[in-house]
């Protein structure tokens, strides 16, 4: 049971083959079983899963249906569920238990949805390795010396394992991609307001957007269909009509204009990468997609842009962290001021620190505009780039990653390093964008993802382009030797 993806067990579930309780017993005897050697669940929520899932298999008796009916998923430890741990992968909220759901758990579990645990992350979303966790690096199925990748590492390495089927995550510059290549996943990011961000911990807020990790787009969509949708709860969140995902998945792609821009094929990439995306290119053709190279001018400013308005609004968010009214508090302050900086120096890892650092200093008195206000400049480049692109194009192709996963620790003693893994991912946040990585070969066994990009709210499209891939190609269906 543990190798069906989210839409077989919709069909299964529906067809009475096996009861939600059943699969959701399999499933949490295989995480206590396996997840000691990936470290992928910060919290397991054994008892409200099996709650749920009795629900479900009743809601199912009475008549009801649903694709997500008793589906068994996992949550990114950054969306608050009531009377939960809900860590962000940090000392600092170690012992904090959300008063309420986020949106998207209660959309979620209203659709039927049965959460088996709360997966490890990056401290605060912050990286791209998934080593900055208090509670310990996550370790890639493919290969146990690897990195699965950052922010969303632990949600990747359980859906790549087949511990779970699919799992909530978040992208605030590649988050969700980036752990879906390193791992043979479909990954999408959604358009910048598309999914609720009301109960999810900000990292930085003009970036941050949830979505769904799972191994084939069909899942990917059927997972989106439950998160999507507008909340008077979140400013940010659009009033947009939310389409019928699944139903889109079958169109031809016969002339749909894909855009390859020339400088995602510059030094910094690994050739072999280069390679599978010119075959993922040529598969598409054969499905009549056409083929044109564009540019993206402004692209080169991404990274320096994005690192520092991320770590601006991380400073501002992150400041609420304060020993005062939730989170860590260090023993026996002498002061309010010794009560600051030990709880925050204690309760924060050195990433997370370090970002912070950078956030305060470029938004201080004297470099707000040499900084911050030139890296809003720069980010409005960058998506007039995309407005002009999409023009001529209906979907932009590329490279996810430069790299595939590098091994545990290799980046460790130089962070600017990892940040340039993010050089092909943060445009898309920067101009809010929809984009999705889906599985495109491998390199040395471990796997490769090929990026997606596509117009605002055209997360159907990019699920419609991904879908005919995989029908067509075979790697999303690959497992990881002992998984």
């Amino acid at each position: 049971m543990h190798q069906l993806t989210l839409a077989e067990i919709a069909r299964g579930l529906a067809d009475k083959k096996f009861s939600s309780e059943e699969l959701t017993k399999v499933l949490l005897a295989r995480i206590t079983q396996l997840d000691p050697q990936l470290n992928s669940f910060i919290s397991l929520t054994e008892e409200l899963a099996l709650e749920q899932a009795k629900a479900a298999d009743a809601r199912r008796a009475k008549g009801e249906s649903g694709a997500l009916l008793g589906a068994p998923i996992a949550h990114k430890d950054l969306f608050c569920t009531q009377g939960i741990r809900t860590s962000c992968g940090s000392k600092m909220l170690d012992n904090f238990k959300a008063p309420y759901d986020a949106t998207v758990v209660s959309k979620l579990a209203a659709a039927g949805t049965v959460t088996l645990g709360k997966t490890n992350m990056d401290e605060f979303a912050m990286g791209s390795a998934n080593e900055s966790s208090w509670y310990g690096a996550v370790k890639n199925p493919w290969n146990l010396e690897h990195v699965p990748g950052g922010s969303s590492g632990g949600s990747a390495a359980a859906v790549a394992a087949r511990l779970l089927p699919a799992a909530t995550a978040t992208d605030t510059g590649g988050s969700i991609r980036q752990p879906a290549a390193f791992t043979n996943l479909t990954g999408l990011k959604p358009t910048y307001g598309r999914v609720s961000r009301w109960g999810m911990i900000a990292y930085a807020s003009s970036l941050d957007q949830g979505g769904p990790l799972a191994r084939t787009a069909e899942d990917c969509a059927i997972l989106l269909q439950g998160m999507a949708g507008f909340d008077p709860n979140d400013s940010t969140s659009i009033d947009e009509p939310v389409p019928d995902y699944t139903a889109g998945l079958n169109g031809s792609l016969q002339g749909l204009r894909i855009g390859v821009p020339k400088e995602y094929f510059g030094a910094g990439l690994d050739p072999r990468i280069a390679d599978l995306i010119q075959n993922s290119i040529k598969e598409l053709q054969k499905l009549g997609a056409v083929i044109k190279e564009i540019s993206l001018p402004n692209m080169q400013h991404a990274i320096p842009a994005y690192y520092v308005i991320a770590p601006a609004e991380a400073s501002s968010n992150l400041s609420r962290f304060d020993g005062v009214r939730f989170g860590h508090r260090c023993a026996d302050p002498k002061n309010l001021e010794d009560l600051y900086k030990r709880s925050r120096g204690e309760g924060f890892g050195a990433e997370v620190q370090r970002r912070i650092m950078v956030g305060a200093y470029a938004l201080s008195a004297g470099y707000y505009d040499a900084y911050y206000l030139k890296a809003q400049k720069i980010r409005r480049l960058v998506k007039n780039d995309f407005m002009a692109a999409f023009n001529e194009v209906d979907v932009i192709l590329g490279p996810t990653t430069p790299n595939p996963a590098w091994k545990l620790g290799a980046k460790n003693s130089d962070p600017v390093a990892a940040y340039l893994e993010d050089v092909y991912t943060i445009t898309a946040n920067l101009a809010g964008l929809p984009g999705l990585s889906m599985p495109a070969g491998f390199v040395d066994g471990l796997p490769v993802g090929v990026q997606l990009l596509a117009p605002y709210f055209q997360e159907g499209r990019l699920l419609n382009v991904a879908h005919q891939y995989q029908l067509n190609t075979d790697w999303h269906t690959r497992t990881p030797t002992g998984f």
